[in-house]
């Protein structure tokens, strides 16, 4: 059995905008899929794709052939299901389906995010299971690879069918596409990558825009940049106790085997790692007896949030890797035909993806309290809002408010998704999981966490202008303060803060910060 690369943890990590090619037939990673939906990685198709997508294929013929009923084949759909359609209608069938469900509304969905929905569509389909040519995933395939980008509105959807009839649209010409920035109708945006419509053979309509597609790509991008914040979050949480003169007694490893979270003992040991040549942090082990739980519980709130991320992850990668269509075609002569059922449920990526945006509004919850006592005169111990003549100048005080308002942001769309339920189709979907709600909102989460864990890293650099000059920070603290020296001139007096902040949460988004510190001291857990 192929292990998913979540299940193997301790191996290096292959970011994402390294890898240049994902070939589809096995399983692939989060670091893969995020490769092409986010940095244009090209994907191929290998062999055995190919050849267990035209076997499917031949054995929708083979049963339409045989007079078998398969719904969405020869029936209606959802309520409608139990209406029959004549075999010289089933084209037609196909092409209404697309039409009659491209109704979410809105504001367009981002790049990567039409990206990732296609990514998953081939990879659900390419499964073998559900009976369309390898011509039509192949017109996907050159969408990715040739940049052709659907219009899909990103709202109205309760896990599926809206967001995806927008996208397949483009195939019979209908609907609209970016090229190279431009909104196009599909039939230009075709020609323009020297492409034609294609007519949509028997299930093809409805495999395209059925399943978990959008919330697990769409919960793939923001589960990718969760993964990356929470590191961050440690190498920042570690900058900030520095700073702050806090005692690295409680990262203690005998502290941490007694209470056995992995992930809480390897948050405290990133943390002893960023701080172990650290001349602060050893001037400071007996400055206070115990610190602030913002400071001192680092590895429990980061490991409890990691834990939740982790878990979503290995969710997320075998969702990537699944058959989620419905009906399912088995192949057996004897036991085979369309199996329907409901693999389309987006309940697995709608909970873990819930729980990520608990895990990260944690984190920034945090976050936002070292903060708070970094630009805290009274209890930093350096000028108050971290800066010189303060009362002429305001300093750090706004930033705060800043997470304030983002931290107030994020609760409320920590409050689950998944717990709600409006039955559609007639009651013949009398329950509906919600899932892409939940993985819209946690995009937006990771957003969020990431501007806040910015302000926090702000108030650390502003904080070192104040440290004894005979006291070091350690050097991973001083290759992350080098490279945001570089962009972020130091305040001495009240400054336009918005084009730092953007900085500092491009170098946490980007993961360079990560970089930056496994340059210098090797990689964290």
């Amino acid at each position: 059995m192929i292990k998913l690369k979540s299940e193997v943890r301790e191996e290096k990590n292959m970011y994402a905008k390294d890898k240049k090619k994902v070939t589809l037939g096995e399983t692939i990673s989060l670091e893969e899929f995020v490769a092409v939906a986010r940095f244009g990685a090209l994907v191929e198709f290998s062999d055995c794709y190919c050849q267990r997508v035209e076997l499917s294929s031949q054995l929708v013929e083979k049963r339409i052939k045989e007079g078998k009923v398969m719904y969405g084949v020869n029936t209606g759909f959802g309520a409608l299901s139990t209406e029959l359609i004549s075999p010289e209608k089933t084209a037609q069938l196909q092409r209404n389906i697309l039409l009659s469900h491209a109704t979410s509304v809105g504001e367009p969905q981002a790049v990567e995010v039409v990206r990732a929905t296609m990514l998953m569509v081939l990879q659900n389909l390419g499964q073998g299971y559900s009976g369309v040519r390898v011509e039509t995933l192949e017109m996907y395939r050159q969408f990715l690879n040739l940049h052709l980008t659907p219009f899909a509105p990103r709202e109205g959807s309760v896990g599926y069918l809206c967001s995806e009839a927008h996208i397949a649209l483009v195939l019979i010409g209908e609907g609209m596409a970016y090229v190279n920035g431009e909104l196009l109708p599909a039939k230009e945006a075709l020609h323009r990558v020297g492409m034609e419509p294609i007519v949509l053979s028997a299930k093809e309509g409805l495999a395209l825009i059925n399943g978990t597609t959008s919330p697990t790509g769409i919960g793939a991008l923001a589960l990718y940049d969760m993964l990356k914040a929470a590191k961050v979050a440690d190498i920042i949480g570690s900058m900030t106790l520095e700073v702050l003169k806090g005692t690295t007694r409680a990262f203690d490893d005998r502290l941490m085997s007694v209470r056995p979270h992995e992930d809480q003992r390897n948050t405290a040991f990133n943390i002893r790692k960023m701080l172990s040549d650290s001349m602060i942090a050893k001037n400071s082990v007996d400055y206070r007896l115990q610190d602030a739980l913002s400071l001192r519980a680092i590895p429990q709130l980061h490991g409890a949030a990691k834990k939740t991320l982790h878990d979503a992850w290995k969710t997320i990668e075998i969702e990537m890797n699944a058959c989620c269509d419905n009906p399912i075609l088995w192949p057996d002569e004897e036991n085979g035909g369309a199996i329907s059922g409901c693999n389309c449920d987006s309940s697995y990526v709608g909970i873990e993806l819930d729980s990520a945006c608990i895990a990260a509004t944690a984190i920034a919850k945090m976050s936002e309290r070292r903060n708070n006592r970094l630009i805290n005169g009274q209890l930093s111990g350096y000028p108050s809002f971290l800066i010189q003549k303060a009362g002429l100048n305001s300093g750090l005080m706004i930033p705060q408010y800043t997470q304030a308002g983002l931290l107030n942001d994020m609760k409320i769309l920590s409050h689950p998704a998944t717990v709600d339920n409006i039955p559609t189709s007639a009651d013949q979907e009398d329950y509906v999981a919600m899932g892409y709600n939940a993985a819209k909102k946690a995009r937006e989460v990771t957003e969020k966490l990431e501007y806040v864990l910015s302000i926090e890293l702000l108030s650390i650099y502003s904080a070192h202008q104040f440290v004894d000059s005979n006291l070091l920070p350690g050097s991973a603290s001083r290759a992350v303060l080098t490279r945001i020296a570089q962009s972020v001139p130091k305040m001495e007096e009240d400054t336009y803060l918005y084009p730092h902040l953007q900085t500092l949460k491009e170098i946490i988004h980007s993961g360079e910060i990560i970089d930056c510190v496994e340059d210098t001291i090797g990689k964290l857990l």
